[in-house]
């Protein structure tokens, strides 16, 4: 099919990159904020073009001069949507999730591949995901989501991601599939044993025969917070369970005279195999300790990536059944206030959408409300609903989002 050529958004230290270019992808650009991230993609391929700073900004890139790429793809700012922050989403000045989709309409991709945490999935921002399936519609394009595990393609984690494809051409959006799941689960002891016992250490070969089963998700925090660190309380009592001391990141591993009931701490290389890096997908991380452990934490695993851009492969070369694409209508409020554009008293807006209880219809129209303006009519008839303005940021140069990203730029990882 000749070069097929990705500009990648957010890339972060390259674990999406990787994963893509093992499917054959082949980056025309690769763009991200962290100055340690572009380090260990330059390093790690020095032909690659990886330009440093704002996606947002026009002055680092000019997506006009990549359209008609084959893939846009990018692992854009997850705080907005994760379970364990505020979930501020639209009204984050670190989401640009939106405005990534809207990208789709200068770049003019074959395919777009988004990739995201598990809670952009809830209910929470049902409208918000429905939003981002009608822009995309609007621009010719099929799309769906869904909600990958990561050791479901070999890697011993607990890491679900929540991704979005959508494709250009018809033909070739009717043969995308999902990637199929690995027969077998990867444990951590057989992904970290040889690692392990690679200093001498006599307790390796039954430590890893203990820790049968997959990690927790690896948290890579940000720039708020301290040092290298597996995670909250959970995290930890789970990774004690598996014979890790989950408090900090060790240098080295388990020497020959380390006893043999150690509880081991990991390695950042250890944590980059947990990642999904490996022989099959080697990677040199650059930086100091805590640097290295963020880049590989904040990561989208490789083998993922790659299965997904299989997938997107497999639909180029129009692979496998056809199958119908659907758009998914997430949130029956938002289609019923989207579809009317006018004021809809609240007993009817209940109706349209199947929600007969007036307190379940109120807190609905909240959670809508805080992604988008909600218009409020209200009169001796009762209260009327209409939707109004969508408060992300989607390339505004008069967007909130700016003063708010320069004020924590140096926070921002």
């Amino acid at each position: 099919m000749g070069n097929l050529e990705v500009v990648e958004i957010c890339a972060g230290a390259g674990g999406q990159a990787l994963g893509l270019e093992k499917a054959g992808f082949e980056h025309a650009l690769a763009v991200e904020l962290d100055t340690n991230a572009c380090n260990t993609l330059r390093e790690n391929r020095p032909s690659w073009k990886v330009v440093q700073g704002d996606v947002a900004n026009t002055e680092t890139w000019d997506p006009a001069a990549y359209e008609g790429v084959a893939l846009l793809a990018g692992g854009v700012p997850c705080p907005p949507f994760t379970i364990a922050g505020k979930q501020l989403g639209a009204t984050d000045e670190r989401d640009l999730f939106a405005w990534a989709v809207e990208l789709v309409q200068v770049v003019k991709p074959r395919a777009l591949l988004l990739e995201n945490v598990r809670g952009l999935s809830l209910p929470r921002f049902a409208g918000y995901r429905q939003h981002v399936l009608d822009r995309l519609a609007a621009f010719g394009y099929q799309a769906s989501w869904q909600l990958l595990q990561a050791s479901d393609f070999g890697v011993p984690q607990l890491r679900p991601r929540f991704v979005l494809v959508a494709m250009r051409e018809a033909d070739e959006a009717a043969h995308f599939h999902w990637p199929t799941p690995v027969e077998r689960v990867t444990t951590v002891g057989e992904a970290l044993g040889e690692l392990m016992a690679s200093g001498g250490w006599e307790g390796a070969e039954a430590w890893a025969a203990g820790a049968d089963r997959i990690a927790p998700t690896i948290v890579g925090g940000s720039k708020k917070h301290g040092g290298a660190d597996l995670g909250p309380t959970r995290a930890k009592r789970a990774w004690a369970e598996l014979g890790v001391d989950a408090l900090g990141v060790a240098d080295a591993p388990p020497s020959a005279g380390d006893k043999p009931d150690l509880r081991p701490k990991l390695t950042t290389e250890m944590v980059a195999r947990i990642q999904g890096w490996s022989d099959e997908f080697p990677w040199t991380f650059t930086g100091r300790k805590t640097t290295r452990y963020r880049q590989i934490g904040n990561a989208f695993p490789p083998p993922v990536a790659a299965a997904v851009g299989d997938a997107i492969m497999g639909a180029f070369n129009l692979e496998g059944p056809r199958a119908d694409q659907r758009d998914v209508e997430y949130d029956p409020i938002y289609k019923a206030l989207r579809e009317s554009g006018e004021f809809i008293p609240a007993e009817r807006l209940g109706k349209l959408a199947g929600v007969t209880d007036a307190p379940e219809l109120e807190r609905r129209i909240s959670l809508l409300s805080r992604d988008f303006d909600i218009d409020i009519e209200e009169s001796g008839r009762g209260v009327a609903y209409r939707l109004g303005t969508f408060k992300a940021f989607t390339g505004q140069a008069e967007h909130a989002r700016h003063a708010q990203f320069e004020k924590l730029r140096s926070r921002i990882s």
